[in-house]
């Protein structure tokens, strides 16, 4: 082996100069890498979809809106992930990584509606919506409503869209869990996550879809998955979680596929393991889980629901123009092993 790695490096510059049609071995400057990526000349369509060009200074209605301590009407951003004037819905968002989602966009200079069965929201979200209105300048909306009701959410969806004669983003982040044995699930249980985590997924990006392309103007819904979509978890049973995260997995892909010449993009997002209220209780009533579920990473450590903030705003803005029908896997290196 050593005498063929030894002989390889002559071969190649003997091959090299047999030929003046081949590349020269050794010279590999500037302009010759160049050439190797320089596009064919002719005329091609120009796509009708992209990132906005960088401007040169500060929009002035973003320069004249600057609040302390805003993300909106900062001059050290990019620009592509500006959500000024955009209008994207977040389903979960009474609590949790839904309302942390909607935090983010508000933060981005999106007006953002908060869609969630509860009859109320939790108080971490008026805190958002105070901080909204008093420093952000946008506004947080929140509806009632079950992703399972099909009709009622279809009107919620196009009501929002006539309000504001446009409809620009989805994060679909409503879901359960439920951790049962395969031998021991009900067919009714079973129903009932694959009807939240997958059939209301799919209706409400539906709803958005169909907005999207009545109005003409594209957008992007981005949908909550999971690592547990991809991998079996070890010592946490819950077969028809898993599967139906599977599914948004793949629903995400056709859908991408179905409404790319809408200008719609679709992607999806696979969180690891979060350190959330429900989990803590969790952690309480096993507590080997909170010393072996870290080890299960890459990183050794369990994520925050803020560590998810950047992904959705990347998937909602021009940040991810050329990105659909992807999944964006965040979790610490967990199902890379």
């Amino acid at each position: 082996m050593a005498s063929l790695l030894r002989s390889a490096p002559r071969a190649l510059r003997q091959s090299t100069i047999t030929s003046s049609r081949v590349l020269p071995a050794i010279q590999h400057n500037s302009r010759q890498r160049h050439d190797l990526h320089d596009p064919p000349t002719g005329n091609f369509p120009t796509p009708g979809r992209g990132p906005p060009e960088a401007p040169k200074e500060e929009n002035a209605h973003l320069r004249d809106n600057y609040r302390p301590g805003s993300f909106l009407g900062t001059t050290k951003r990019l620009p592509e992930y500006n959500l000024h004037d955009k209008v994207v819905l977040v389903t979960g968002a009474a609590r949790g990584l839904g309302l942390v989602q909607a935090e983010a966009l508000l933060e981005a200079g999106a007006t953002v509606y908060a869609l969630d069965r509860l009859p109320e929201p939790s108080p971490d979200f008026y805190r958002v919506q105070q901080r909204a209105a008093e420093e952000l300048g946008n506004t947080l909306h929140y509806r009632q409503i079950d992703v399972r009701d099909v009709p009622q959410l279809n009107e919620i969806v196009r009501n929002i869209s006539e309000t504001h004669g446009h409809l620009d983003g989805l994060v679909a982040a409503a879901g359960i869990q439920q951790e049962t044995s395969a031998l021991d699930y009900s067919a009714q249980d079973a129903n009932t996550m694959f009807e939240v985590n997958v059939t209301g997924v799919f209706m409400t990006a539906q709803a958005v879809a169909r907005e999207m392309i009545r109005w003409g103007n594209g957008g992007s819904i981005a949908m909550i998955a999971s690592m547990s979509g991809t991998v079996a978890n070890r010592g946490l049973i819950c077969p028809a979680y898993n599967a139906s995260k599977a599914a948004v997995l793949q629903l995400g892909r056709n859908l991408a596929a179905e409404w790319g010449h809408h200008g719609i993009r679709v992607n999806t997002i696979s969180p690891g393991y979060i350190v959330t209220a429900m989990v803590e209780a969790l952690f309480d009533q096993y507590p080997e889980r909170r010393r072996d579920w870290p080890t299960q990473n890459m990183l050794g450590r369990l994520s925050k629901p803020e560590e998810y903030r950047g992904a959705g705003v990347f998937l909602i803005s021009d940040a991810s123009s050329f990105m659909t029908g992807s999944d964006l896997r965040m979790d610490g290196g967990h199902a890379a092993w």
